[in-house]
């Protein structure tokens, strides 16, 4: 699958004045997209509060934006993670729920290598969903080298960066 051309929302994730993830609000804002015209929705990645969800809000919001969503623009999950089998675990999830893409952070913190990153991006695209890196080496301390994209490159599933 291709990603078609267009305008893709990085959304935020709304909370409660507790401190819990507003769901009712997010499906508002969802509707508010779609309405003004995207083309797709990219819910939790660094803009969607990915490091601070729990593994269980992570999955519950792609849930609910994918049930929001209906089909009506493409949804690109933010499903990267620190650890690979984190990364693999939420991209699994995201394609049971229904996304149509896969946004993936570089791992952060323990800084692999450019063969760690080429295995770690190999292994979630081999998922089967398309796969989006998303280098942003600023916040992540880790920056995918051009090398290691045109490798990736190879892959059908990575589908952009």
């Amino acid at each position: 699958m291709r990603l078609r051309p267009g305008v893709y929302t990085a959304l935020v994730t709304p909370f409660n004045r507790r401190g819990d993830v507003d769901y009712q609000r997010l499906r508002d804002l969802v509707e508010w997209q779609i309405r003004e015209g995207v083309d797709g929705l990219v819910p939790v990645g660094t803009t969607g509060e990915s490091p601070t969800l729990s593994f269980a809000e992570h999955e519950k919001v792609i849930e609910t934006v994918i049930d929001a969503v209906r089909g009506r623009v493409i949804v690109v999950a933010g499903t990267g993670a620190n650890s690979t089998a984190e990364a693999l675990e939420l991209t699994r999830h995201a394609k049971e729920a229904g996304a149509d893409a896969t946004l993936q952070v570089t791992p952060y913190y323990n800084k692999p290598n450019q063969e760690g990153l080429y295995r770690h991006f190999s292994q979630v695209a081999d998922i089967g969903l398309p796969v989006v890196l998303y280098n942003i080496p600023g916040r992540c301390g880790r920056e995918i080298a051009v090398e290691t994209v045109v490798r990736l490159a190879a892959h059908p599933r990575i589908v952009a960066l």
